[in-house]
């Protein structure tokens, strides 16, 4: 009997893996993998070469693709080789053409860009929303169920636009066993660690001299340590601190979860990592306010929650006309914040 077959969409290395783990628990099922892709003029732009400092194209895509090699995943470009049950993705951005008519399950993939006022020229003008990056995801509502990291994430996508009924609480993979990178070999401790971002790679605005020199009066006599952003230009990045804050030292690669584990405070303006600081009691400093970044905490459930996300799917592909409310009862975590 042939197997039903389920495509994941990819992006960032961080979304790959998100959606290689939750694969894991379906290997009954003929799992496909593809990196991100549009369709129309934006597919047309990356045809020719352009959008390197996107998941459609560049260091992203490579990322991906040697990733989805190394591990020996079927790879389907654009998911065009087969008729699939359901669609995994990581985004909502761009929808493309052909998964619009599937059962699609979008899983958050961590922190989103602050709303800024490109995200209300989206919102309120209709505009397209990739021009507001990650500020207006869950915002399509193109998909059948959108699994989230915590009640405060449920809370946000609300507020922002996004079909209550649509988005159940599940916990995200690679945010919720945070507790397990204290378990690391990374060679240095009791340091302040500044964890950058790729804004300027991704023509948004930063001052990164008055950056660097806030993260050293942070500091104080503290040995700082940079881990760079995989997709920033690292020689720029690399002569800047050492310009600004001599003796720190730099590094491009690394498991930034381990790196985190073992500081005594992370500095990072609108990333992710922040999360992972605030779960292991970290002296966290964060453009964004910490109180609420504490109601937005991913639930910590022992690294579940791709199994959960994995339920989710099977469920809808054995019980095609299940009803929404019946897979919220069956399979929402409510008001929970598990730590152990």
């Amino acid at each position: 009997m042939t197997k039903k077959k389920i495509l994941f969409i990819c992006g960032s290395l961080n979304q790959t893996t998100m959606m290689h783990q939750i694969s894991k628990f379906l290997s009954d099922y003929d799992c496909y993998f593809t990196p991100y892709y549009a369709d129309g003029l934006i597919n047309f732009v990356v045809n020719l070469g352009y959008l390197n400092f996107s998941i459609l194209n560049g260091p992203f895509r490579r990322s991906t693709e040697k990733y989805l090699h190394n591990n020996n995943l079927k790879f389907d470009y654009r998911g065009l080789s087969h008729k699939y049950e359901l669609v995994y993705t990581c985004a909502d951005l761009i929808v493309p053409k052909n998964i619009r008519n599937k059962k699609v399950i979008l899983v958050q993939e961590g922190m989103t860009d602050p709303e800024n006022f490109m995200f209300y020229l989206v919102k309120f003008f209709k505009l397209p929303r990739w021009l507001a990056s990650t500020s207006t995801m869950g915002m399509s509502n193109q998909y059948t169920l959108f699994c989230v990291a915590s009640e405060g994430y449920k809370n946000l996508f609300v507020r922002k636009g996004a079909q209550k009924q649509k988005i159940i609480v599940t916990g995200i993979p690679n945010f919720d066993n945070i507790q397990q990178f204290m378990n690391n070999d990374f060679p240095h401790k009791n340091y302040v660690l500044v964890a950058t971002s790729d804004a300027r790679e991704t023509f948004k605005i930063e001052n990164r001299k008055k950056f660097i020199k806030e993260c050293v009066k942070i500091a104080q006599d503290r040995q700082l340590i940079f881990k760079l952003h995989p997709n920033e230009n690292l020689k720029r990045a690399t002569r800047e601190i050492n310009k600004y804050a001599p003796g720190a030292l730099v590094f491009s690669d690394g498991n930034t979860n381990h790196i985190i584990a073992n500081c005594d405070a992370l500095i990072t303006k609108y990333s992710s990592t922040v999360y992972a600081g605030i779960a292991l009691g970290k002296e966290v400093h964060s453009y964004y306010d910490i109180d609420e970044l504490k109601k937005l905490m991913p639930i910590q459930n022992n690294g579940t929650s791709a199994e959960k996300i994995a339920m989710i799917g099977r469920h809808l592909i054995e019980f095609p006309n299940a009803m929404l409310e019946e897979i919220h009862e069956k399979f929402e975590i409510r008001n929970e914040q598990h730590t152990d």
